[in-house]
Formats: C-alpha cells, structure tokens, sequence
C-alpha cells in the first residue's frame, strides 16, 4: 500500500470514528432530554453517559443549544424523509390516511426520537453556529400535511364547512398525536387496556376521513 493510500485511509477511519462518536453523543442527549428534561440535562451528564469527558463533547459541540439543533434537525428531517415518501400518491385523501399511518410507524419505531421532537418542551429558541434563530425543522413534515389537507379542499372531496386547511390538518395531527402518546405514557397501565397502536390509527384514520367526506364511500 502507498504512502498516500495509508493516508487515505487513515482519514477516513479518522472521519468515521468522528462520526460515530457525533451520533454517540445525540443519541445520549435525546435519551437524557427525554428522561430528565432539556434544562436539567447538562452537557457533564451527556459526557458521563457515554463514558466521555466533558472536553471531549465540545470538541463536536459547541454547547448545548447547538447539540440541540443538530438533534433537532436530524431527527425531523427522517421524520419529513418518511412523510415524503408517500408524496406520489395523487388522490389526496388516500395520501392523507398513508400519511397517518407514516408517521405512527415513524413514531413507534423511534420512539426516543418521537418523545423528544413531540412530547418534549424546548423553552428557548433554537440558535445555530453562528448565532441565527433557526427555523422550526418540523415545518417540512407539517407543510406537507398541510399542502395534502388543502389540496382535498380545493378539490372539494370535504364537507363544505371544513374550509379551514391548518385547522383540518391539526384536527388529523392532534388525534394520530393522541394514540401515540397515551401509548408512550399509559401502555403499561395496569387499569388501562389500550389496543394496539397501529391498528387504532389506522382505524382512527379511516373513521375522521369518512366523517370528514362530502361523499363519503
């Protein structure tokens, strides 16, 4: 091997060592942001975690509102990944329910991801690198739920008093949301027989948009 390949290499085992430690330290944060909280988790506790030193953390992060961001946008952009890949489907009422039923998957199968993008407060803004306000990185997901909702209105698939596009998608959101987090919070409930989760949203799913036709089939 040449003394440049050996170089090549040794970079790019540099660089994935790099990376795989970056992932380390999100996947720690999330779980502590989710178990403790975002104000009480430090960046000390994040480090212990994952059996780091604190030094070692800011070598990736600058702070803890840039670990914030970062996690932020990762993780919405796979939940906008797994919205968008139903995105061909062009009857808009039929792309609606797969829409549900993306995101409970989504939800279910990342359930860590789930409770910090959605059941997690965030009490300040999300600032990057360089000091910007960074836009909410959910508006991906919830634009094309919004855009999905819109075109059945004016298309005229709803009843006539359902004219009010974000009202309509965050009645949608709110109750697949509902499912979900009672889920999360009360599947262990011992007076509490919940069913399971898919199989309620995809019923949910079926009962609104068939309450919400103005023919429904």
């Amino acid at each position: 091997m040449t003394t440049s390949a050996i170089r090549t290499a040794s970079l790019a085992r540099r660089e994935r060592q790099k990376a795989e430690t970056r992932q380390a330290i999100l996947d720690a944060a999330r779980e502590l942001f989710v178990s403790d909280g975002v104000e009480a988790t430090t960046m000390r506790a994040i480090a212990a975690r994952i059996g780091y030193t604190p030094t070692a953390i800011y070598h990736h992060f600058r702070d803890k509102d840039a670990l914030i961001v970062e996690l932020c946008m990762a993780d919405f952009s796979a939940l906008g990944q797994a919205m968008h890949k139903i995105g061909r489907i062009e009857d808009p009422v039929e792309r609606l329910r797969r829409m549900g039923l993306a995101y409970t998957d989504f939800a279910l199968d990342n359930p860590s991801q789930y409770r910090f993008m959605f059941m997690t407060s965030l009490r300040h803004p999300l600032v990057d690198g360089s000091g910007n306000v960074v836009t909410a990185p959910d508006e991906d997901a919830y634009r094309f739920l919004l855009q999905t909702v819109a075109e059945g209105i004016a298309l005229g698939v709803y009843r006539p008093e359902l004219t009010d596009a974000p009202e309509l998608a965050q009645i949608f959101w709110g109750g697949i949301h509902g499912i979900i987090s009672l889920w999360f919070t009360h599947a262990d409930e011992p007076n509490i027989v919940l069913r399971n989760p898919r199989e309620t949203v995809r019923t949910m799913c079926d009962v609104m948009i068939r309450g919400s036709l103005r023919h429904p089939t």
